[in-house]
């Protein structure tokens, strides 16, 4: 009997390889610096996922991004929770994808606010979404409990920080531990 369902197990453990294999992925991700966009390259190879940037329609310069500034563009966006950026360009065919992982850089506890501009400007009912973000000293608990409260058709699996992520780690990160 226990080696009837241990090869049941092992079985079951395929079926579900087999099915992630033949799932589409996309990395998809806002960077303003360059650092969150290194992170998602090396994901996106990991996950064996396509790659797609979140550009604003305005680049964001060293003055917007001047948190220190409570007129910055950044802090101007991040004060008013309705603020939507415009980006450059929607990702046309994210409709092919299965699981989309959304990066960004933590502003002020949570996404930046071009984030829901990005998710509001494309269909993901029903999709497996996962966040991953970088930051200098936050986490991602109140991004994560965001997203799930705006956008609850969603189907939200557990987000992640990468700060300089080992291959490891991002191994361990796409596979679900």
């Amino acid at each position: 009997m226990l080696c009837i369902l241990g090869l049941a197990s092992c079985v079951q453990a395929q079926k579900q390889k087999e099915e992630k294999k033949n799932m589409k992925t996309l990395v998809t991700y806002f960077s303003a610096t360059g650092t969150t966009k290194a992170v998602a390259e090396k994901l996106a190879k990991t996950a064996g996922a396509d790659l797609f940037e979140i550009e604003p329609a305005q680049k964001y310069t060293d003055a917007d991004l001047d948190w220190h500034d409570k007129q910055s563009r950044s802090s101007v966006e991040m004060a008013d929770k309705k603020s939507r950026p415009a980006i450059k360009q929607k990702c046309d065919k994210i409709a092919e994808y299965d699981v989309i992982y959304i990066g960004f850089p933590v502003w002020w506890y949570t996404a930046p606010t071009i984030i829901n501009t990005f998710i509001e400007s494309h269909n993901l009912k029903g999709k497996t979404v996962i966040f991953f973000a970088t930051s200098g000293g936050s986490n991602i608990d109140k991004a994560e409990k965001d997203f799930k409260a705006a956008y609850p058709d969603i189907n939200w699996q557990k987000g992640k920080l990468l700060n300089s992520p080992s291959q490891s780690e991002l191994d361990e990160f796409v596979n679900g531990k």
